[in-house]
């Protein structure tokens, strides 16, 4: 099997994830390093039959420990994007887009994604 994950992503100590997309602001730069990304800012993960625990589950509280500070999950199924912020250490739901509607982060001022593109 290929791995398509685009790069490593150290949490913390032995704990490795390969997030599907990973944003980090110039701003923490220093944490990207030739063998792995320390704390980015925003991650996201595309849910599959397999993942959709691990990334619900474990990646939502691993992310959340590890304080990245916006988290993208994106359902083919449903087919809609799910934003979560951290706010006092916790995870909250900032939106939840469907079809015809427009998915926005509050971190990255301006960033939209047109659900119907992610899905056509």
């Amino acid at each position: 099997m290929q791995d398509t994950a685009p790069l490593d992503v150290k949490l913390r100590r032995g704990i490795i994830r390969k997030p599907d997309i990973a944003f980090m602001s110039r701003e923490h730069k220093k944490r990207m390093t030739t063998k792995h990304w320390g704390i980015p800012d925003l991650v996201v993960e595309i849910l599959s039959k397999g993942n959709k625990s691990q990334d619900r589950v474990e990646k939502f509280k691993e992310y959340q420990e590890a304080c990245i500070l916006e988290y993208w999950i994106v359902d083919p199924f449903l087919q809609t994007i799910e934003v979560f912020i951290l706010e006092n250490g916790a995870y909250i739901l900032f939106g939840k887009w469907g079809t015809d509607e427009i998915a926005q982060s509050k971190l990255l001022a301006g960033f939209q994604v047109a659900i119907n593109s992610v899905f056509e």
